[in-house]
């Protein structure tokens, strides 16, 4: 099939114009929204794969990363559910809930912060991406099919979609990076160490490993050779020794579990022991769900 020319939806172009204009004061919290996105699909793969026998395979779930400095991009991929070509065009070009017209109303009125909590919660982090890009590739294929596809946008209003290959089921997300995230000045997220301390900041509670490759030497005077880590810790926050759990580690938790963009109101780590032992984590929201009336608001 030839290359397919589409337009977003028109609530869509409105949420991209804000997005790629900088509301977000945070610039680094793209890398956090796509592993969480990838989390999630690995999360739909597992369930599924329980009713559905042929979705199974050896596999090991994971994230990987990889920065490349000599083409300015970052590549986040997952080998989870993955996507059909009508369902890139559902969740990718089109926001399709209820409330959206008012929703977007409501966040053109209010300030950055309260913007960034707004996209957040409403679930469209995959936008985050033109933060920091100009041209966004998605290469997916549906966990259960031998067909692939590659949508591509630079967020200016239309996106394209052609058939490719792939060899197994999962999503790839290239960023093509903007000159001002791949230099020496704040920001250079071509570089694997800056990229590996973004993950350890937002991302160190995803239950999947996200992987990236290291160059080592033995010796200074020795060839590099490559070493895949793992780069966050896995270890639910809850089983720790809350004594040892800073605020900011909760925090991140909370927002990076939640799809929150500001911190809890309050916190409530409680360990009981006894006849029955148990541990809860509680959190409380500053403000409540901006979808929390619409119809089809789901609790949980």
């Amino acid at each position: 099939m030839p290359v397919e020319k589409m337009q977003f939806q028109a609530e869509t172009k409105r949420l991209l114009d804000l997005v790629v204009n900088s509301i977000y004061t945070n610039k680094e919290i793209f890398l956090r929204e796509l592993i969480s996105n990838a989390s999630d699909a690995l999360d739909k793969l597992r369930i599924e794969s329980l009713t559905n026998s042929d979705l199974a395979d050896n596999q090991e779930p994971e994230i990987f990363i990889v920065p490349d400095a000599a083409t300015k991009t970052v590549t986040i991929s997952d080998n989870g559910i993955g996507m059909t070509r009508d369902e890139v065009i559902s969740n990718i070009g089109t926001i399709a809930k209820s409330g959206t017209k008012d929703f977007l109303d409501k966040l053109r009125e209010s300030t950055a912060a309260a913007q960034e909590e707004l996209i957040g919660q409403f679930g469209v982090g995959f936008y985050s991406a033109f933060i920091v890009a100009d041209k966004v590739e998605l290469i997916t294929r549906r966990a259960g099919t031998d067909s692939a596809v590659k949508w591509t946008s630079d967020g200016a209003g239309e996106f394209e979609l052609e058939d490719c290959d792939k060899d197994s089921h999962g999503t790839t997300i290239v960023l093509h990076l903007k000159a001002e995230f791949t230099g020496d000045d704040e920001y250079n997220f071509t570089d694997t160490y800056e990229l590996e301390r973004l993950v350890k900041k937002y991302s160190d509670f995803v239950r999947y490993p996200v992987k990236m490759s290291f160059e080592v030497k033995d010796k200074p005077e020795d060839e590099p050779t490559i070493e895949i880590r793992t780069v966050n810790s896995m270890k639910p926050l809850w089983t720790r020794n809350k004594s040892d759990i800073t605020r900011e580690e909760y925090d991140e938790f909370f927002k990076q579990q939640l799809h929150e963009w500001e911190a809890p109101q309050e916190i409530f780590h409680i360990k009981a022991e006894g006849t029955v032992e148990y541990t809860a984590l509680l959190c409380i929201p500053k403000h409540a769900a901006p979808n929390l009336y619409y119809s089809d608001y789901e609790a949980g």
